[in-house]
């Protein structure tokens, strides 16, 4: 478990990679998305390590799976940070490159996350999979009946806000085009908006919302990726 500053304990699985793996100097702080806890993706995570070669985070939001609280937006911007803040201080980690993974929410998280901490230079990548504008501007398309009342919506998100001012870490977007709750739209135009001198886009053809891991070359594409990042390890 780990401490956020304001009281709560988060979750965590932290899984090792080899000695063996060429990119064991690198690890994966991982966000998962709304539906689910850490636990049902762990066989994500050590499939990341097998053909990433990277070390993995996974971190359990507030009110998710063990974790203490409840979740808000500024609430699991806070365990973002701590998950952040947790791998630069601990002693196996503190001297490793961090790259970010976020899938639906955790996307917006990550995003927000890499927007407050680019100066870091430990902070080496970003990997975006099927993740939305806002949360006001993806409500019509999950609710269409709401439309009209997204302005009541408290928990903002505004992805397309923040990731325009990350101008200095290479963006990776993993884009399921038969995604079915958020429209493969938000994905293209959060692509578009990119100002990172660096950004790859990586459609998924069969990939819904939640199996865009399984398509062919999805992992394979992550480990370019990450083999092709400016780190100090090489």
């Amino acid at each position: 478990m780990i401490p956020t500053p304001d009281g709560e304990t988060l979750s965590a699985f932290y899984i090792r990679a080899p000695q063996t793996r060429k990119r064991k100097n690198v690890t994966m702080l991982m966000f998962h998305g709304n539906a689910g806890n850490i636990g049902h993706r762990i066989p994500i995570a050590r499939r990341f390590i097998n053909i990433v070669g990277c070390s993995v985070l996974m971190l359990e939001y507030r009110g998710y799976g063990l974790s203490t609280g409840s979740p808000d937006e500024k609430g699991l911007m806070i365990d973002a940070q701590t998950g952040f803040d947790y791998l630069r201080k601990r002693a196996e980690t503190r001297d490793n490159d961090i790259v970010i993974y976020g899938q639906s929410l955790g996307g917006a998280v990550s995003i927000q996350l890499v927007a407050k901490n680019q100066n870091d230079k430990r902070l080496v990548g970003l990997v975006l999979e099927n993740t939305f504008l806002s949360m006001r501007k993806l409500i019509p398309s999950v609710i269409p009946p709401a439309r009209y009342l997204t302005y009541l919506c408290h928990q903002v998100w505004a992805s397309d806000t923040y990731l325009p001012s990350i101008t200095e870490v290479p963006i990776l977007f993993m884009s399921g085009l038969l995604d079915e709750i958020v429209p493969p739209s938000h994905m293209r135009r959060l692509f578009e908006i990119c100002q990172s001198p660096t950004k790859i886009w990586k459609p998924l053809p069969g990939g819904d919302h939640n199996s865009s891991v399984v398509e062919i070359g999805y992992f394979e594409a992550v480990a370019e990726f990450v083999q092709n990042l400016d780190t100090k390890h090489g």
